[in-house]
């Protein structure tokens, strides 16, 4: 959503279905991403609240591939579809688990994620928490992730 992606690389074998399901209390929706041979359990598993009793209708089934192909331009990326049948293809699923991206620019996903207060935590230090510090103890001095 953010834009960042340029090159969007899918496995054309890639085994997974979008659902759109929906609050029935609240009326709103959410993704989830599941892969094809686990059930609509699963599903209303993974959504928040259901442990509560929250109750979910399903509003939309579809292959992740389909609404990949049908929506990709929305985001402003191209996409590329690989197949496992060369070495380099076989490798790009067993690494990436079949969907990876070319990025415009550089983004900080544990920022985005909000793990910046694991960081924080990690360093056991209740001050502002230098990111940098945090990268450095993996080898990358530089805060750029080896890049």
């Amino acid at each position: 959503e953010m834009g960042a992606v340029e090159n969007l690389i899918l496995w054309e074998g890639f085994d997974m279905n979008r659902y759109v399901m929906r609050n029935k209390l609240t009326g709103e929706e959410m993704v989830v991403h599941l892969k094809k041979e686990e059930s609509g359990e699963e599903c209303h598993a993974a959504l928040p609240g259901t442990e509560t009793g929250t109750d979910f209708e399903l509003v939309k089934k579809e292959s992740f591939i389909e609404w990949v192909a049908d929506n990709y331009k929305e985001f402003g990326c191209d996409l590329d579809f690989v197949s496992d049948q060369s070495s380099e293809g076989m490798q790009f699923v067993k690494g990436f688990g079949g969907v990876g991206g070319i990025l415009r620019w550089r983004v900080d996903f544990a920022e985005i994620n909000g793990d910046l207060e694991q960081v924080k935590e990690l360093d056991g230090d209740d001050s502002d928490c230098d990111v940098g510090d945090y990268y450095d103890e993996y080898g990358f001095d530089d805060g750029d992730f080896g890049l």
